[in-house]
This record gives structure tokens, C-alpha cells and sequence, in this order.
């Protein structure tokens, strides 16, 4: 028999598992399969736990930018790199407040809030958590990423009517001390159990292309599939060039097939997780996004900037996506 010669209702590959965790060797073994063979088993799966026709569309705002102490070799907004971002102070809420308004009336059912922080100080939490629940007021689902919480954090994130906490794993472990040593990948488990003990759902992922292995990738969908639950959300990015910073040099662009088949494994590993394109997709084709929500992906974010890099028009994507036929609340505003 092939190690993964069937898929169950909910996703699980005959053999895949070990203890009730994924390894590496499964997770190949998908990635491996016929490129047909594969998306027909993403799709069973993606069909059993989603409407194949529909796509969730979340909006990203930097409310607080630059001036990032962490090293992450990748990012434009760390204070280590000559990036040419500058560092700016945190938003007042009622700015925040009306670009998700906006962002509401362009079609967004989710509004993500992004700070450049380590970890926020406890009189940043009181502005930010003012922040969710005026969001959540206007009917929004609400997400922040803010670095590193305590326990105690987020509790009050929680309180604040906060849905989802995004806080990537950004790699595997192998590959994770080359692009940052500043926080350690269990920096950010911990952080994620607090996020997951506090209430909140979680948000995970990472960046590909940045001169990591197939290996990697597939060791970072490991990773996200054997937490103590997977994220609610695993967004997929693509690294945006970036000059002055370290991963500039090593940086490179991965095949469109090999994107393909890391959503479809993605997907089949875990089968309940929302798999959101992320950072990148401005360089993608249509034809090719469409063969990333065949193999599973159901969720963009939109809007013509994420954080410093820019993102497809919103209406490209509400083109593409009536070109598909995929239901979506993008352009009801437009």
C-alpha cells in the first residue's frame, strides 16, 4: 500500500499519522503524489469541510510601523536593516476604526491589525484592545498580531472581544536560525499556547522563498499540524522583495507548481484550518491563484497595501473571483 493511499472524510491519510502526529515522511509522501492524483485529494477534503466556492476576504492595517528591535532577516520593518520604512507612532482609534469601516464597505469580513513589536507594553495593550472592540462593534471579525504575550495579555486580548491572534512560525525549526535570532521559534509556541489558553483562535504560518528547501516547507506544515490544535487560519506568504535586508541574498522565487502542491498537502493535513494566500499574490498570475483555491486555499486578504508591500488591486481580485465563479463579499462596496 502507498503510505498515503486514502484520505477519510476528514483528511487523514491511512498510515500518515504516528501517535496522532504527523511526520515528515507523510507529509512528502502527499507532496510527492501525481500532480492530479494530489489535487483530487485536496479537493475531496477541501469539499468536506468547506463550500469550494467561496473564498473569505480579511483586510490588514499596520497601526503601528518600523522601528522593530528583532532581527527577522526578512522584514522591512526591523530597526536592524536600512529598508528605507519609517518608524511611526501607534494610530489613534478612531483612524483605525475608519479604515475598517472602509475596509467593511469594500468587502472585508475580517479586520487585522498589525503592530512592529517584540511584545507589547501593557499601556500599548489598553490602546489596542480600545482598538478590537470598536472594530468589533462594527460587526467585524477582529485579529491582531502584536509579538510576543504573556499569559496575563492574553486574557485581556480576549476580553477586549479579540477573535483570531496571528503569530507566524514563519519556517521550519531547521531553517528557523538562519533568518532570526532574536526570538526563538519556542518564543513563539509559547505565545501561541497563551493565545490558545486565553480563548482566542489562532492565526499561523509562514513566508516561502526565502532560500529554504521543499524539506522545510513541508516541515513547517508538520509543525503547524501537530500543534495541540491547528490554527483556525495558516495564511501562506510569498516573500516580497525587500532591499537591505539579509534574506534579499538568498531569496528565491519558488515554482508555481511547488506553491500548488504545499496548499493541496496544507489542506489535506489540515482539513479544517482556513488557508489564506497571503503576502505576494500581487505577483502571482490568475491562473495560477486558481489552481491554489482548487487545492484548498479559501481565504485573501485585500486591499492595495499589506503592512509595506503592496497587494493586488481589490478590483483585480473581484474580477478573478467572478471569473471563477467564487462567492466572496469583495467588491459589495466598490
Amino acid at each position: 500500500m502507498d503510505l498515503c493511499d486514502g484520505v477519510d472524510r476528514n483528511g487523514s491519510c491511512e498510515l500518515a499519522q504516528v501517535g496522532g502526529t504527523w511526520e515528515r515522511a507523510a507529509a512528502e509522501a502527499l507532496y510527492d503524489l501525481p500532480f492530479a492524483e494530489l489535487m483530487f485529494r485536496a479537493q475531496s477534503v477541501h469539499r468536506d469541510n468547506f463550500d469550494p466556492n467561496r473564498v473569505e476576504t480579511a483586510s490588514l492595517l499596520s497601526v503601528k510601523t518600523g522601528g522593530c528591535p528583532e532581527d527577522c532577516g526578512y522584514c522591512a520593518q526591523s530597526a536592524r536593516y536600512e529598508t528605507g520604512v519609517k518608524a511611526t507612532r501607534l494610530m489613534d482609534c478612531s483612524d483605525v476604526v475608519t479604515a475598517a469601516q472602509r475596509a467593511k464597505e469594500a468587502g472585508a469580513t475580517r479586520f487585522c491589525m498589525a503592530a512592529a513589536w517584540r511584545s507589547p507594553k501593557d499601556r500599548d495593550l489598553d490602546r489596542v484592545c480600545e482598538m478590537v472592540s470598536a472594530v468589533k462593534d462594527l460587526g467585524m471579525e477582529t485579529c491582531v498580531t502584536l509579538g510576543m504575550l504573556t499569559p496575563k495579555q492574553a486574557v485581556r486580548l480576549f476580553e477586549a472581544g479579540l477573535d483570531f491572534y496571528n503569530h507566524n512560525v514563519d519556517t521550519s525549526p531547521e531553517f528557523y536560525g538562519n533568518i532570526i535570532t532574536t526570538r526563538s521559534l519556542q518564543d513563539r509556541i509559547d505565545t501561541l499556547e497563551h493565545v490558545r489558553e486565553a480563548g482566542i483562535k489562532i492565526c499561523c504560518g509562514g513566508i516561502i522563498g526565502m532560500g529554504e528547501g521543499v524539506q522545510d516547507r513541508l516541515d513547517m506544515l508538520v509543525l503547524l499540524a501537530n500543534l495541540s490544535k491547528p490554527p483556525e487560519s495558516v495564511p501562506i506568504n510569498l516573500w516580497n522583495e525587500v532591499k537591505g535586508v539579509p534574506v534579499a541574498n538568498t531569496a528565491q522565487a519558488p515554482d508555481p507548481i511547488a506553491l500548488v502542491r504545499l496548499v493541496a498537502t496544507g489542506r489535506i493535513m489540515m482539513p479544517r484550518s482556513v488557508i489564506r494566500l497571503s503576502a505576494g499574490r500581487r505577483d502571482i498570475t490568475d491562473e495560477l491563484h486558481a489552481l491554489c483555491f482548487l487545492a484548498g486555499a479559501n481565504s485573501i486578504f485585500i486591499g492595495d497595501v499589506l503592512l509595506t508591500t503592496k497587494n493586488p488591486t481589490a478590483d483585480r481580485d473581484a474580477r478573478l473571483l467572478t471569473k471563477l465563479g467564487i462567492t466572496s463579499t469583495l467588491g459589495k462596496g466598490l
